[in-house]
């Protein structure tokens, strides 16, 4: 088995080093840090490289927090959660007055968007990939349907916003320890945007279904 990695020994973004920076910015306007002391310290932060190099600029500072990274879970044993790696296949999927399906082996980008006027966009991940630990489709469904079919052990936060339709909740929720997180959003207008949890068809046959 191999060991997890120090979470303190990973690289820091620039949007991380950031965050810290905007820390330090309002020590300064509450008078916790002077204007030398500020820029002192911004110097020092633009230098650093992993998430522990950033701790001691904010550590005497009340209710600072530093930027953790997002280390996955291993997966507990009898659950397998879905892989992450690899580049996105595609980034959008179109269905006017027609109908788009995605399904199969595929890998899921960073950003996705589905949009259906007056059609309907099929999309299946239970046999996807994704190309990071965090995942967006955002879904815009125009008297249409987006249809999202996802496997149970994928972690999936919804929070869409339907208008005269009908954008679903219902898969929403916790996944498999160490699974990527899948975020819908979007806008149904007059029409649907369906998420739906299902087994995989090779799960269902080893299950004798």
């Amino acid at each position: 088995m191999s060991e997890q990695p120090d979470p303190m020994s990973m690289r820091a973004s620039d949007a991380d080093r950031e965050r810290v920076a905007q820390v330090l910015h309002k020590a300064m306007a509450d008078g916790r840090l002077t204007v030398s002391e500020l820029d002192e310290r911004l110097a020092g932060l633009y230098q650093t490289k992993t998430f522990g190099e950033l701790v001691p600029f904010t550590r005497d500072l009340p209710d600072a927090q530093t930027p953790m990274p997002m280390v996955p879970a291993v997966p507990a044993a009898g659950q397998v959660a879905p892989m992450v790696g690899g580049a996105g296949t595609s980034t959008n999927s179109v269905a006017i007055m027609s109908q788009s399906v995605r399904s199969g082996e595929w890998v899921v980008p960073p950003q996705y968007t589905a949009t259906a006027f007056w059609g309907e966009v099929k999309l299946d991940l239970r046999d996807a990939g994704f190309e990071a630990g965090e995942c967006t489709i955002t879904a815009t469904a125009i008297m249409g349907s987006v249809r999202i079919i996802v496997p149970p052990e994928l972690t999936v936060r919804i929070d869409g916003v339907g208008i005269m339709g009908e954008f679903e909740r219902g898969a929403d929720g916790q996944g498999a320890p160490g699974s990527p997180v899948l975020r819908i959003t979007g806008l149904a207008l007059m029409g649907a945007v369906e998420v739906r949890r299902k087994s995989r068809k090779a799960d269902r046959r080893q299950l004798g279904r």
